[in-house]
C-alpha cells in the first residue's frame, strides 16, 4: 500500500517480517532499514531516567531540538545500550565479528523543531561537523527510538539509494531542503532505525504534541578506520570503567586493517568469502 503524507511516501512496512538476508539488502542497498522492537517497556523507562539528567544545549537548527554528545561513559543503562545484544547481533550480520563502537549522543526534537535538512554523515575528508569520524568508507548509526515515531512527530527522512549514485548531485558535502523522492519513515517506542551513513537522510518537524527522544550510536566494521587523520583515543581512565561487555566495542577508533603493500598473488588466499556473496541477500 502507498501510503503518504502531504505528498511524501511513508514506510511503514512490518519490518518484522524481514529476513537476515533482506535485512542486509536493505541497509545496503536502499540505506537503512528499522529493527522493530528491540527495546522493553521497562528498558525505555530506564533509559528515559537517565536521558532525563542530561544537560542538553541547542543545536544550530533550533531551540527545540536539544542534543548531548558524547554519552559513551555516563554510566548505567545508556552505556549498557552500546552491547545491547538484539543489536550487535545484526550488526554482526553486516560487519562480521569485529565491531567498532566510533560516537553515542542524545537527542530530543521538540514540538516546533522544523526538521533536520537531507545530508549524508560520511563525509570522506572530514568535516567541521563530523570530524574525521565521518572520513570511515564504511559506518552504521543505530538511531534508537524512545518515544513513537509518527508522520506529526519528527519521522525520520531518507533518499533511498542515494548513497550508490556517482553523481555530481550526490557530493556528500551538499545539504538538501528536500527531495521529490525522498520517503518518510515511522516506527514504535523501542524500535531502531539502522543508517548507512553515505546515504542522504534527515528528519521531519515536529508538528505534533510531544517531545521525541532517540539515542544515535555509531559503529563500524573494524577494516573501516578514518581515512584521513586519526580520530581523538580513548581516555584510558574512562575505558577503565566501562561494564565488561561493553568494553570489548571500545578499540581504538583508529584501527585500520589494510595492506599498502600487497601484492597480486598474496599467499594462501581463501577460496571463499560469505560476507561477498550476492547470495547473502537471499539467507532466509
Amino acid at each position: 500500500m502507498d501510503t503518504r503524507q502531504n505528498g511524501v511516501r511513508i514506510d511503514d512496512r512490518d519490518w518484522a517480517k524481514l529476513t537476515p538476508g533482506e535485512l542486509i539488502y536493505q541497509i545496503e542497498v536502499e540505506g537503512y532499514a528499522v529493527l522493530p522492537a528491540l527495546l522493553t517497556p521497562d528498558h525505555i523507562a530506564q533509559l528515559k531516567a537517565e536521558t532525563a539528567r542530561l544537560i542538553t544545549f541547542a543545536f544550530d537548527y533550533s531551540v527545540h531540538q536539544q542534543v548531548k554528545p558524547k554519552i559513551q561513559f555516563t554510566g548505567g543503562p545508556l552505556t549498557d545500550l552500546i552491547a545491547h545484544p538484539p543489536t550487535i547481533a545484526g550488526l554482526r550480520q553486516l560487519f562480521g565479528d569485529e565491531i567498532i563502537f566510533m560516537s553515542y549522543a542524545y537527542a530530543r526534537s521538540e514540538p516546533g523543531h522544523p526538521g533536520i535538512s537531507l545530508h549524508t554523515d560520511g563525509q570522506p575528508y572530514g568535516s567541521q561537523i563530523f570530524g574525521y569520524e565521518g572520513s570511515c568508507p564504511w559506518l552504521i548509526r543505530v538511531l534508537y527510538y524512545l518515544d513513537d515515531l509518527t508522520p506529526e512527530v519528527s519521522p525520520f527522512r531518507v533518499v533511498p539509494r542515494s548513497h550508490l549514485s556517482f553523481h555530481a548531485d550526490a557530493n556528500p558535502y551538499k545539504r538538501y531542503a528536500a527531495h521529490p523522492e525522498e520517503v518518510m519513515v515511522t516506527a514504535k517506542v523501542g524500535s531502531a532505525v539502522l543508517l548507512n551513513h553515505k546515504v542522504f537522510h534527515g528528519n521531519f518537524p515536529n508538528v505534533g504534541d510531544y517531545a521525541r527522544e532517540m539515542l544515535a550510536i555509531a559503529y563500524r566494521p573494524a577494516w573501516a578506520g578514518p581515512t584521513v587523520q586519526q580520530v581523538e583515543p580513548w581516555d584510558p581512565a574512562d575505558l577503565a570503567q566501562l561494564p565488561v561487555a561493553v568494553r570489548p566495542f571500545f578499540a581504538d577508533r583508529n584501527t585500520r586493517h589494510w595492506d599498502f603493500g600487497g601484492g597480486n598473488k598474496p599467499a594462501h588466499m581463501p577460496h571463499d568469502a560469505p560476507g561477498i556473496s550476492p547470495s547473502r541477500w537471499q539467507q532466509p
